[in-house]
């Protein structure tokens, strides 16, 4: 991806972030606005615009991504009261990004699951 990608200039080290883990295929880090107290972003290092780009692009590396939020859960201690792990893809489900990234929250009871009615 070109250098307007901002995870990707992340992953570069041409931007800086709060790093909580890496792998070979991926890098977590906190988040700049968290919205809980444990607010994480995992993503892979190779560029996927989204979440069903990447599944269907590379499953190992999608899972490299899982396996990687799950590792930080347990890191931020918070495999025993839960988390919620959230993937934004395209427009109408919030993507400001368009580089996959997961969002890993929790270390407070987070609430429903959508802010308003829809209905």
């Amino acid at each position: 991806m070109g250098s307007d990608c901002l995870f990707c200039r992340i992953v570069a080290g041409e931007i800086p972030a709060t790093l909580v883990r890496e792998t070979d295929t991926t890098l977590a880090f906190r988040d700049i606005d968290p919205k809980a107290p444990v607010h994480v972003l995992v993503i892979p290092k190779e560029h996927y615009a989204d979440v069903a780009t990447l599944a269907q692009g590379d499953p190992g590396l999608a899972a490299d991504v899982l396996a990687t939020s799950a590792a930080v859960a347990e890191d931020e201690g918070l495999l025993g009261d839960g988390f919620r792990l959230m993937f934004n893809t395209g427009t109408y489900g919030g993507q400001e990004v368009f580089h996959v990234h997961a969002h890993l929250l929790g270390g407070a009871p987070l609430g429903p699951m959508l802010a308003r009615d829809l209905a």
